[in-house]
């Protein structure tokens, strides 16, 4: 787990997602509004998040919806302005996910000097999307093209809104994945944004692939953060930390610290 503790500095990090608006482009992007209405969106969650006590902090295209699995040059182009404007506030580290484009997710880290990636590398899935498949291959040989060899790649072998096309046990994936890829870190998910992720599961997952971090990747709270990560190395959480819990409000400051404070007791157990 060594670069986990390089990059974070603590154990069990807490990365917190930071939504950013729907982009130009988007069908909720709302034309009335500028970019500076985007960036200013933006920015006051992304204090909340860190003035809240998270480890790290990961942008993404979160009201792109419907996700594309391969995004338009406007959408990278915008999220690449967007931390660029805000980058000299960050005060811990940062990685992005373009939703679900895994070279768009290497390309704004690349331009933007964030640290790790979050993305759907590996598999073929029936999905929300449509068929939604992948080349990891190419996509980590144009992330060492374009200089990105330093940006950690956080695989989510069990994506939300989509099945393996086959039918494959998690933990066969999880093995031939750390196999064939070697990917930094695995997430395990629930079915969508904010659903629960099954302690079994994380913890089949985990055993099968005892020497590679494992995040979990969705509906971690604050009534079960703790026995989450009794099982995982660290998290990856955003309703939990917004208004009342629900995916389309704002970062408030007061749920991340609840939350945090109990990640603070279980580091200190």
């Amino acid at each position: 787990m060594s670069w986990l503790n390089e990059l974070f500095h603590v154990k069990k990090p807490i990365i917190a997602m930071c939504h950013l608006q729907a982009l130009p482009g988007d069908p909720r992007y709302d034309a009335t509004k500028s970019m500076e209405w985007i960036i200013e969106k933006a920015r006051k969650d992304m204090n909340a998040l860190q003035n809240g006590g998270v480890d790290a902090i990961m942008f993404s295209n979160e009201f792109s919806l419907p996700y594309l699995t391969k995004v338009e040059p406007i959408t990278v182009a915008c999220m690449a302005s967007i931390i660029g404007q805000i980058k000299n506030e960050i005060r811990i580290p940062f990685g992005v996910n373009v939703l679900w484009d895994p070279e768009a997710s290497i390309d704004v880290a690349v331009a933007t000097g964030a640290s790790f990636v979050r993305e759907v590398f590996s598999g073929v899935y029936a999905s929300d999307f449509g068929l939604w498949n992948t080349n990891c291959g190419e996509t980590v040989r144009h992330q060492h093209a374009i200089g990105g060899s330093k940006v950690k790649l956080l695989f989510n072998i069990f994506p939300e809104a989509a099945k393996y096309l086959v039918d494959r046990d998690i933990t066969e994936i999880a093995k031939t994945t750390v196999f064939n890829h070697q990917p930094d870190a695995l997430c395990i998910s629930g079915i969508t944004a904010g659903a629960e992720t099954s302690p079994s599961i994380l913890s089949s997952v985990k055993k099968a692939v005892p020497y590679t971090p494992i995040f979990v990747n969705t509906g971690v709270k604050k009534d079960n953060v703790k026995q989450q990560l009794a099982i995982a190395d660290g998290a990856i959480v955003g309703t939990a930390f917004k208004k009342n819990g629900l995916f389309f409000e704002e970062v408030d400051q007061s749920r991340v610290e609840e939350l945090m404070s109990v990640v603070s007791e279980l580091r200190n157990m």
